[in-house]
């Protein structure tokens, strides 16, 4: 052992006498950077070994799940009874999860409180453009232009709906409130259009949602609020906690489905979610459940690998329950602004992607990205967040989202 010693401190000396250390401070010096190096590698062990007992404290807990192992197939059973090997926990009743809905004008009143910054920031910019009777001018497109721009709406969007009110009033002397309520109706006109686009038909078993999005974006919690606004219209929901990746990610989901009154599938931390995603399928064939919501890890769109994942666990749920997933719909945050616009043409390349469900609307004055996802990729907007709360999360409205960003509809 000490010859082994000396032959390091010999070995590091060697190196010092190469950097030009005085011959007198080499032993000293081989002794100090032989310590720190010692002492570094105790402290990455001791790291190690803390994060091997975090991550075993912390891993799901087996209440409110339903547990199977990964290579376990599951036995063919009659409808009216559960798959073999899974436990389900009845979900709470309807009444005690789901609150109660709320009065008329409740939707539109969030939806304008969602889009407050949006409005701010736009509309008082268009203020100036916008003044009664005066004469809209070629020179004030111009500015129309930059300030659609600078609102989110992108490149392409700014430049087809400036393009298409010009062509609209070419010849034409208007005023700039005819201006105003043209851009208004062409908005609500192109959110529409691609707003009445339907599902794929349910060919046979429960209706399946497959929700996908990269990390950070809210999509657990969109999960749960989409179980809870579907318990509220009386329908059975199951929850498969694809997200075996994250950490406490199928807790957290766990939380969601008691609030909301869902049962759910859930797999061990570091599980193989297309495994989560056969048995989820199997149990909501088998408990005849109106709605099956497939949770998916969170994952960079420029991850070639992972989105290939995704593609497999819709392969998973075309082979046991055809047609599936009947939706698939992307958790963008609103707050990233083009960067979502982005995120949705790689998804939509990857896993066609049949909707957009835009969080944190209220929190940001980039909502412009809505009329830019729905123009450009035509791809409808299906909820917007607009809280924190269980229920804010709302049905898009093309015609609400128009009326709310240009609510001072008397231009000055």
């Amino acid at each position: 052992m000490e010859s082994y010693l000396n032959l390091i401190l010999d070995f590091l000396q060697n190196i010092l006498a190469r950097l030009g250390v005085a011959e007198a401070t080499r032993p000293l010096g081989a002794m100090l950077i032989l310590y720190l190096a010692i002492t570094l590698l105790i402290l990455l062990l001791v790291l190690i070994l803390w994060w091997s007992v975090w991550r075993k404290s912390y891993s799901p807990s087996k209440k409110g799940s339903l547990r199977v192992e990964t290579d376990e197939l599951i036995a063919e059973s009659d409808v009216d009874t559960k798959p073999a090997g899974l436990e389900v926990e009845e979900a709470t009743p309807l009444s005690e999860a789901v609150p109660a809905a709320e009065a008329g004008g409740g939707l539109v009143k969030s939806i304008r409180s969602g889009v407050e910054k949006t409005r701010a920031a736009l509309v008082g910019r268009l203020e100036s453009l916008f003044k009664g009777e005066q004469i809209f001018t070629p020179e004030l497109f111009e500015e129309l232009e930059e300030v659609l721009m600078t609102s989110d709406f992108g490149m392409a969007t700014t430049v087809s709906l400036v393009t298409t009110l010009e062509q609209s009033f070419a010849g034409r002397e208007v005023t700039s409130a005819d201006v105003y309520l043209a851009l208004k109706a062409e908005i609500a006109r192109r959110i529409k259009m691609v707003a009445c686009m339907q599902p794929r038909p349910i060919q046979s078993g429960p209706e399946v949602i497959m929700v996908v999005g990269v990390n950070g974006v809210g999509k657990t919690t969109t999960i749960g609020k989409l179980a809870s606004h579907y318990r509220e219209e009386g329908k059975s929901v199951i929850l498969a906690a694809g997200d075996t990746f994250r950490a406490a990610a199928a807790e957290q989901l766990s939380i969601w489905a008691e609030r909301a009154g869902a049962d759910i599938v859930r797999h061990s931390e570091g599980g193989d979610p297309a495994a989560v995603t056969f048995d989820a399928a199997k149990a909501a064939i088998a408990r005849k459940s109106d709605l099956l919501i497939v949770d998916t890890a969170g994952r960079l769109h420029t991850k070639t690998n992972l989105m290939e994942e995704l593609k497999k666990v819709r392969r998973v749920l075309d082979r046991e329950i055809p047609g599936a997933p009947h939706q698939t719909l992307l958790v963008v945050d609103a707050t990233t602004g083009q960067n979502a616009l982005v995120q949705a043409k790689m998804f939509q390349e990857a896993v066609q992607v049949d909707g957009i469900v835009l969080t944190k609307l209220d929190g940001t004055a980039k909502g412009g990205v809505i009329v830019a996802i729905c123009s450009e990729l035509e791809i409808p907007v299906r909820f917007v967040g607009v809280g924190e709360g269980l229920s804010d999360l709302r049905p898009f409205d093309a015609d609400e989202f128009a009326e709310a960003l240009f609510e001072k509809d008397e231009v000055a």
